[in-house]
């Protein structure tokens, strides 16, 4: 059967109804292909809870170093499956979900291409975790036990024409020539959306980025 769907402003009222009718921590993971939206709508639903309820982790703070990379001979393929640490990605949502501390993760930033340490926290009084990424439904490599840490899993869908020149233009912007831009887009991102893709049936909703 396939997953019911949801625009962004019905995502944000059933974030609401989530929040209302628990008392314990709700995480919720944001899955999509490269370039899907799941930075906007994870944006959209900060900008519009309390700031004080609510976390924000990335997938992308457990890159792999780009050190790491080459030493695996997985630097051309950066963005796959295995060039992130899936195992530490777990062990931080199973002490997120667990926790009643202040939790500090890392940070990926785009314009160094690496991980800061420990830059991000889920503070001890947060109610929602946002986490966003990718592989939070691959079934192999160590993400296997991600999907049982969210409490809802919501697949981003968005026009794949669409999907493709924001990557190009994001990938233009953060340094690479306008064609090894195309090229990145449309050959090592789209090898992993397929992947993505795959498990969008598993999802628990659809959110619809058909007018963003």
């Amino acid at each position: 059967m396939a997953s019911p769907t949801l625009s962004f402003q019905q995502a944000l009222e059933r974030t609401r109804e989530l929040l209302g009718n628990s008392n314990e921590r709700i995480i919720i993971g944001i899955v999509g292909k490269p370039g899907a939206g799941k930075s906007t709508l994870s944006t959209f639903l900060i900008d519009n809870l309390p700031i004080s309820d609510v976390s924000l982790i990335s997938m992308d703070g457990y890159h792999l170093s780009n050190r790491q990379l080459a030493n695996l001979g997985r630097s051309n393929r950066k963005g796959a499956p295995d060039t992130f640490d899936s195992f530490g990605f777990a062990a931080l949502l199973k002490r997120v979900k667990g926790s009643t501390d202040d939790v500090y993760f890392p940070i990926f930033h785009r314009e160094i291409e690496e991980s800061i340490a420990a830059e991000g926290l889920v503070s001890a009084r947060t109610r929602l975790v946002i986490t966003e990424g990718n592989y939070l439904l691959h079934s192999e490599g160590g993400w296997e036990s991600v999907a049982s840490m969210l409490t809802e899993s919501w697949y981003v869908d968005v026009n794949d024409e669409l999907r493709l020149e924001r990557l190009v233009d994001r990938h233009h912007f953060f340094g690479k020539e306008r064609q090894a831009a195309y090229d990145w887009a449309h050959g090592t991102d789209e090898n992993n959306a397929q992947l993505v893709e795959a498990a969008r049936d598993q999802a628990d909703f659809i959110v619809l980025n058909s007018d963003r």
